[in-house]
C-alpha cells in the first residue's frame, strides 16, 4: 500500500455506463486497492435512470463515511443524481455525460455539431438500445485489443430507453467538487462535448490521449486523477 490506507482513505465507488457492466473497471480497481483504498463497483441494470440511481446509492449507503462517486460515460449521468445522497464528497467524470438540470442522455445527443462523431447505436427493440456490433470496435472500444473489442461487442448489455431519457432533478456537481478526465480521441462522446460539460461543472479537468474507454487502456492516468480527487474531496 502506497498512497491511501483503508483506515484513513475515503472510500471509492465505481458506475460503469452504458451498453457494458462494471468488469472494464478491473484495472483501475486494482490500481486503487494497491495504493490502499477501498473500492466497491456498482453493477446496476441501466434500465432505466431511477433504478440506477437507487442501486448506486445502496452502494454509496454501504460504505462507511462520505465516498467519491466516480462515472464513466452514461455513468455520469447516474452520479449526477445519486451524487446529491449526503454521504457522497465528491464526483468524477470519467469521459462522462455530466447533465444540468432537467437534461438527459437523450437531449445532450439529440443535436450533434457537424463533424461530430455519432454512436452507431441501432434502432430500440423492445425498450432497449444497442450498438452495431460491426462498428463497435471502432466507436466505442477504439485502442482495446482486437480480440476483447470483440467479446465485448458480442456480450454488450442492452440499454434502456429509459435510462437515457431520464433526467436530472438536481445536478450533484452544482454543490459538490467534480474531477472531469476527458479522453482527447472519443469517438462516443466527442470531446468538444466533455470539455463543454467540464467547464459547466466548474470541474478540475485533465486530458488523456485515447478514445471512449481510455480509462480501460490507461487505467494508471484514470487511477492517478480518482486518487487526487480522493484526498481533495477528503480534506
Amino acid at each position: 500500500m502506497a498512497e491511501g490506507s483503508s483506515l484513513t482513505a475515503i472510500p471509492i465507488v465505481l458506475v460503469h455506463g452504458g451498453f457494458v457492466d462494471g468488469s472494464g473497471w478491473e484495472s483501475v480497481y486494482q490500481i486503487l486497492k494497491q495504493d490502499g483504498y477501498s473500492v466497491a463497483i456498482v453493477q446496476h441494470p441501466t434500465i432505466s435512470l431511477a433504478d440506477d440511481v437507487a442501486a448506486t446509492t445502496r452502494i454509496v449507503h454501504a460504505q462507511s463515511g462520505p465516498v467519491l462517486l466516480v462515472g464513466h460515460s452514461y455513468g455520469g449521468v447516474v452520479i449526477t443524481e445519486a451524487g446529491n445522497d449526503p454521504q457522497v464528497a465528491g464526483l468524477v467524470y470519467i469521459a462522462a455525460f455530466a447533465p444540468d438540470k432537467g437534461e438527459s442522455v437523450s437531449t445532450l445527443i439529440k443535436d450533434p455539431p457537424p463533424g461530430a462523431p455519432v454512436p452507431p447505436i441501432l434502432p430500440p427493440q423492445d425498450g432497449y438500445l444497442s450498438l452495431d456490433k460491426g462498428k463497435f470496435p471502432t466507436a466505442f472500444a477504439a485502442d482495446v485489443d482486437e480480440d476483447k473489442a470483440a467479446f465485448m461487442a458480442d456480450s454488450q448489455v442492452p440499454w434502456g430507453v429509459e435510462a437515457l431519457s431520464g433526467t436530472i432533478s438536481e445536478p450533484a456537481w452544482k454543490t459538490k467538487p467534480s474531477w472531469y478526465q476527458v479522453a482527447d480521441a472519443d469517438l462516443a462522446i466527442s470531446p468538444p462535448a466533455q470539455r463543454f460539460m467540464a467547464a459547466r461543472a466548474k470541474a478540475t479537468v485533465v486530458e488523456v490521449k485515447g478514445g471512449h474507454l481510455a480509462f480501460m487502456t490507461n487505467p494508471q492516468a484514470t487511477a492517478t486523477l480518482i486518487e487526487t480527487a480522493a484526498k481533495a474531496a477528503k480534506r
